[in-house]
């Protein structure tokens, strides 16, 4: 990660001025505000035209107040693009997790028979470097309409196994309280529907766009709704996400936690417990801890799995069972998450391992493809 500490062009703000009430969401932008440097433009105004930036008013803020060097930086690492997102190894994908041959309609993801994916927005407040959906959404991405809405609506009526609808994105919480409200009732008219969950980045990444208006829609929808906030680091979790935390509550929500294992942010015992007691002291039950996914151009942010079991069983013996989320591995090709142990992971040899999927099914799974060290540059994989 090529980022800079030092702010001597003339063109640059100091970090402690890095602060606006606009996304950034341009790379003269992160130049302007000290984030990149003056020789990394060219690279990143490539990562720009591929997959897009986007750091908010309440990111920015987050890191002027930075007192690490950006190059080490666990926060600005996950938001700021750096130049190895123009490599592209041979085992990365568009759609690393198979969510499009699950997908009966358009909007709707149908992997497991008592819940579904509904994607209801494919806009986020930010980017984050490793999204596994980032060539899925942003401004080429297409919207969902009022038909494609009526289409996954209908699907979910018609199938009485959906027990739970997950929505998803992009981010739920960049419907204005209005949409979310339409979704919602529809949805809560539909008996065999039990559970709401929401997927969101917001509550930590943009806690302004969480508006009294969107809590009072949670807060009457008469079927539990369950919102599992993406945070991955202890420092993301500033008091003004700790009040959005308190305000789900209010609201009738259970909040719960995801992350994901990258290197260089969290991708060690001491950091992801001081999440973990962190988030179960303000009432937020950490879920799932994910293994990286292989969407193009994250390998600078994989951590072994060997290194992330390591990681579970240093927890295991220094937090409470309330602190420990499930370590999550998404099978490539569509197969679906597993726990990661000695149940359905198994060590063959080398960097291959022997998975076997919640159906029953096994599937060879390589840290490193075969041939993973002719890496492309993105220009050439496009």
């Amino acid at each position: 990660m090529t980022l800079i500490s030092k702010y001597s062009q003339s063109d640059q703000l100091p970090r402690g001025e890095a602060c606006t009430s606009r996304r950034v969401s341009h790379v003269d932008a992160l130049l302007q505000y000290g984030l990149v440097s003056s020789g990394q433009v060219d690279a990143l105004t490539d990562i720009g035209r591929s997959f897009d930036i986007g750091i908010s008013p309440h990111i920015l803020k987050l890191l002027s107040g930075r007192n690490a060097d950006l190059r080490d930086d666990p926060i600005a690492k996950q938001y700021i693009p750096a130049a190895e997102e123009n490599t592209i190894l041979p085992d990365e994908e568009g759609d690393p997790i198979g969510d499009e041959i699950y997908s009966p309609v358009r909007g709707i993801v149908h992997r497991y028979p008592d819940r579904v994916l509904l994607k209801v927005s494919s806009v986020c407040a930010v980017y984050c470097r490793y999204c596994f959906r980032k060539e899925m959404i942003g401004q080429g991405a297409e919207h969902m309409s009022a038909d494609d809405l009526d289409d996954a609506i209908s699907y979910v009526r018609d199938n009485p196994q959906i027990w739970e609808v997950i929505l998803t994105g992009g981010d739920p919480f960049m419907l204005s309280a209005r949409r979310l409200q339409n979704v919602l009732d529809r949805l809560g008219a539909i008996d065999h529907v039990q559970i709401v969950r929401i997927h969101t980045r917001i509550p930590v990444a943009s806690p302004s766009h969480l508006s009294e208006t969107h809590l009072s829609v949670l807060k009457g929808f008469s079927k539990a709704v369950h919102v599992v906030i993406h945070v991955n680091h202890r420092d993301e979790v500033t008091e003004e996400v700790q009040e959005k935390i308190l305000a789900l509550r209010t609201a009738n929500c259970s909040v719960l936690s995801q992350s994901v294992l990258l290197n260089g942010v969290n991708d060690n015992a001491k950091t992801l417990e001081d999440l973990f007691r962190f988030l179960v002291a303000h009432h937020v039950r950490p879920y799932y801890l994910h293994h990286l996914d292989r969407a193009k151009g994250t390998s600078h942010f994989r951590v072994p799995l060997k290194r992330g079991q390591e990681i579970m069983r240093e927890l295991q013996g220094r937090v409470s069972g309330i602190c420990l989320p499930k370590y999550m591995l998404d099978i490539p090709g569509g197969h679906g998450k597993i726990p990661v142990h000695d149940g359905y992971v198994h060590h063959r040899d080398g960097d291959i391992y022997q998975v076997s999927d919640y159906q029953g099914c096994t599937h060879l799974y390589f840290e490193n493809m075969p041939d993973a060290t002719s890496s492309v540059h993105m220009q050439e994989a496009k």
